[in-house]
């Protein structure tokens, strides 16, 4: 029903989306991107493992996928103030948490508080609230909220170093803290306003029909979300493999540790200016090709590398545009396939697998690096990326006669 679709917001979408944005930037950079420059001083002053500590990310996005689903109908029924505005508060105590932990014990459950405010602050539930917002018409907020996410690292690793640097990884974790809590919660609370709730969105759903703009109908429903599901955890999974051991990888095609981070520093731009592009010409066309495209630009940048294709620069550009606009994609698509109704509520089931996917995938790549070698690690990745390719052009197949061109 017509009286069931967002209202227009007052407040203009720059502001909403630029606000947002940095909350983006502190979300990813104190959560996803933590360990890439704390890890290191943490074990230098207390002695813990690496592997203890860089499993607090595995905690946290453990818990932010065990919690997506809730996250997702709560976001669909009272709109998703109420859950951003405690994600600014989970971040904060987690990450006062971690500062302040005497012991390994409290460091770990820390990430736990870190981990509810990845579910509830980080893309999939950003995605739904802006779902929740401005209805069909949030392809636009959504791909242009994931130009400010492809700046964390960007902005995050070199503040982490220098605090670190000056005061001290507690010092810093605790000035993250205070940032979420000083900074992105007012943000929040201004640009985002109450929604009023949705008392049965069931039957909500059911009354959206298949209103131009409003909801797609589609057969074999339950396959089509099952093959969102498992595209999205797939490239997921092979994304954060490869991430995470992105300098071993360069390093075992034979160069030196300070080309590989000169190499590296490509990735962040790689995947900031595919999301521009996507930006900039999304809207001309349905979001399935932007995950197609996706799907296929990380096989073919996967298979280069395993192929030992000499010049770097061009496989690193072409896997990281891949990989940034699949987070266009993982927004984007299903909105468009599902309708505005019901983004917010299946958005949170179609980030469980994916985050559970992404917690695993750490320590799965690094199993597979010490008892297959890199070289082989990247052959099974080629391999799980073409057998994505083969997913997404079935997910195609299964949704043409719906597809329209955007307007």
């Amino acid at each position: 029903m017509m009286s069931e679709l967002p209202a227009p917001p007052s407040i203009d979408r720059r502001l909403v989306v630029s606000a947002l944005g940095v909350g983006q930037i502190l979300g990813w950079g104190t959560s996803f991107y933590f360990p890439a420059v704390f890890a290191t001083a943490i074990v230098a002053e207390t002695g813990w493992s690496l592997g203890a500590v860089v499993s607090g990310t595995s905690i946290g996005l453990l818990t932010a996928g065990l919690i997506s689903p809730k996250v997702g109908s709560l976001i669909a029924r009272y709109g998703g103030r109420p859950v951003l505005l405690a994600s600014s508060l989970f971040y904060a105590a987690g990450l006062a948490g971690v500062g302040l932990a005497p012991n390994l014990p409290v460091y770990l459950a820390s990430w736990l508080f870190i981990g509810i405010g990845m579910g509830t602050g980080l893309y999939d539930a950003v995605f739904a609230t802006l779902g929740r917002i401005y209805g069909s018409a949030a392809r636009g907020p959504i791909t242009n909220l994931t130009l400010f996410g492809g700046f964390a690292s960007t902005i995050c690793w070199p503040l982490s170093a220098f605090m670190i640097d000056h005061w001290g990884w507690r010092i810093a974790c605790l000035v993250y803290a205070a940032l979420h809590l000083c900074l992105v919660l007012p943000l929040q609370m201004t640009v985002v306003k109450p929604a009023p709730p949705r008392l049965n969105s069931h039957v909500a759903e059911a009354e959206q029909g298949g209103a131009a703009g409003t909801s797609v109908t589609i057969a074999n429903e339950g396959l089509v979300f099952a093959l969102v599901a498992l595209v999205m955890s797939m490239t997921a999974g092979i994304g954060v493999i490869f991430l995470v051991n992105f300098m071993i990888f360069l390093q075992a095609t034979g160069i030196d540790y300070a080309a590989a981070v000169a190499l590296g520093t490509l990735f962040g731009p790689a995947q900031v200016g595919a999301r521009l592009i996507e930006s900039l010409f999304g809207l001309r066309y349905h979001p399935i090709w932007t995950m197609v495209a996706s799907c296929v630009l990380m096989a073919i940048g996967l298979g280069l590398f395993f192929g030992q294709f000499p010049f770097l620069i061009v496989v690193i550009l072409i896997y990281a545009a891949g990989y940034g606009i699949f987070w266009v994609g993982r927004g984007t698509l299903p909105l468009a396939l599902f309708g505005p109704l019901r983004f917010p509520r299946l958005m949170g089931k179609i980030a469980f697998p994916s985050l559970i996917v992404q917690a695993l995938a750490p320590s799965a790549g690094a199993w597979l690096i010490e008892t297959q070698g890199p070289h082989t690690t990247i052959g099974l990745l080629t391999a799980l990326a073409l057998v994505n390719v083969v997913l997404i052009g079935l997910l195609w197949l299964l949704c043409r006669t719906q597809i329209k061109p955007e307007r």
